[in-house]
This record gives structure tokens, C-alpha cells and sequence, in this order.
């Protein structure tokens, strides 16, 4: 049984998935500057995003945020689902999750950056109604950045 529930991003269950998507992405991206890791725990508190985890028959399969940038506007960051987890439909429900979470905080568009070698995740996202965008904020400038972005209706 898969559940999405939120959870602290300082919880110890947070921190063991996000280490292990540091870990993936240094690896994917070995360059000095390459990764954009930044996401503190104020910014996914009540009111400003949230944090979700997402538990596969007790396992701990994958996690994601928003954080809200500007009003009516969210950032998607920290979408992760370990290697053994995939393929199970876990990322897609996250970013369900996400979307709800969004609805909440009154976002109308969703935004995200993820990696030029990560076509996995550029699949996940296109599949979900995310087209390309000019990069903004901090990948601007950044080679390995693709940006995408969605409005949400409803």
C-alpha cells in the first residue's frame, strides 16, 4: 500500500531520502556548481509549501516539495524516488500529492527545475501536462538546467 503524508523536511526519514538524492545527483552531475541543493526547512512550513513523503508498504519510496516563490506561484523541488522504488508509479503520485498541496496554498502555477541528464524525470513531467520555460531565479545561466512549468485549473 502506497501512502503520501507530509512530514518535516529536518524529520530523520526526510534527511535518509534527501542524502540519497544528493548522492544520485552528484553523481549525475559531477561538475563544480552543477547541483542546486538549497531548500530550508522554513520554506515548506505551513503557509509557505510543504514537504511529502511517500511509504510503500512501510519503506520510505520517495519524497517532494513546493515552496511557494511569489503569490500564486510554486516551485517544485526535491522530487525523488530511490532507484529500487521505480517504476511503480510513486513519482507520479508525489507530484498528485504536490498539486493538491499547491491547490492549498492558492499557487496557480507550478514551476521546477531538473537536469539535462535526467531524461526520467523530463518524461515524468511532460507526461504531467509541464512544457519547457525559460529558466528563472537561480538556473539562470545554468547549462545542465531544464526549466518547466504548469498552470493548474481548478
Amino acid at each position: 500500500m502506497l501512502t503520501i503524508s507530509r512530514e518535516r523536511l529536518d524529520s530523520p526519514v526526510a534527511l535518509s531520502l534527501i542524502d540519497a538524492l544528493n548522492t544520485e545527483l552528484t553523481e549525475r552531475y559531477p561538475e563544480p556548481g552543477a547541483n542546486h541543493l538549497e531548500l530550508d526547512p522554513d520554506e515548506v512550513d505551513t503557509g509557505r509549501g510543504t514537504f511529502l513523503i511517500a511509504v510503500l508498504d512501510g519503506t520510505p519510496a520517495g519524497c517532494g516539495a513546493i515552496r511557494v516563490l511569489e503569490p500564486g506561484v510554486g516551485e517544485i523541488k526535491r522530487m525523488f524516488v530511490p532507484f529500487a522504488m521505480r517504476g511503480r508509479g510513486i513519482a507520479t503520485a508525489l507530484l498528485a500529492g504536490l498539486e493538491i498541496a499547491a491547490h492549498e496554498l492558492n499557487v496557480r502555477r507550478l514551476v521546477l527545475e531538473t537536469g539535462a541528464r535526467q531524461p526520467e524525470a523530463i518524461a515524468l513531467y511532460r507526461r504531467a501536462g509541464f512544457d519547457f520555460i525559460t529558466p528563472f531565479g537561480e538556473y539562470v545561466g545554468s547549462p545542465l538546467s531544464v526549466c518547466m512549468g504548469k498552470d493548474l485549473h481548478g
